[in-house]
């Protein structure tokens, strides 16, 4: 379907799923090639990233781990800017490869915080790791390793990501139609 209605919004298609599917292979070759002979631990941002972390997750064949983290910063379609912590890491990380797995990347506040939390856990390295970055968005300086799409500053749905918790289910990824 091209375009999807979501509450009281309509969205219409910008990514397919092939489409996604290629990017996250691209992105995996590249972690697989850049962490061979290493054992990552992979943090999930949730919810949006759980479709990504685990389509990901199939796609790297070396070994790894996998947990999840939960930090709140959205509210509708709108950035509250407050960011809090829900679920924490349970895992030491002390001398750990980390590899942050974001759905989006858009101020990047969120990671900025995520990455002062794991820093005070001694971890040998952080990685970022985000499926879609906003670059004229950003505001805050982040090295992000590895980055499956750079899009436009447009609201989106679809892929694990939401609209007030509707489409998270939908397998392509959906732009907001200005109405």
């Amino acid at each position: 379907m091209s375009t999807v209605k979501i509450h009281d919004k309509t969205f219409k298609i910008s990514y397919t799923e092939e489409q996604i599917r290629a990017r996250v292979k691209a992105v995996a070759d590249r972690i697989n090639e850049d962490m061979a002979g290493k054992n990552p631990l992979f943090l999930a941002v949730l919810n949006g990233s759980f479709v990504f972390a685990a389509d990901l997750m199939r796609m790297v064949n070396i070994p790894c781990e996998i947990s999840f983290v939960k930090l709140a910063s959205y509210q509708g379609t709108m950035s509250t800017g407050k960011i809090k912590e829900v679920i924490g890491i349970n895992e030491d990380i002390s001398g750990r490869t980390i590899i942050i797995v974001e759905d989006i990347v858009e101020s990047g506040l969120t990671m900025k915080r995520m990455l002062e939390t794991l820093g005070t856990r001694n971890p040998e390295s952080v990685h970022i790791c985000t499926l879609l970055l906003k670059p004229e968005k950003l505001t805050v300086d982040l090295d992000i390793d590895y980055v499956a799409m750079e899009i436009p500053n447009d609201f989106i749905v679809g892929y694990g990501l939401d609209y007030d918790q509707q489409g998270r289910n939908l397998r392509d990824i959906y732009t907001l139609v200005e109405e």
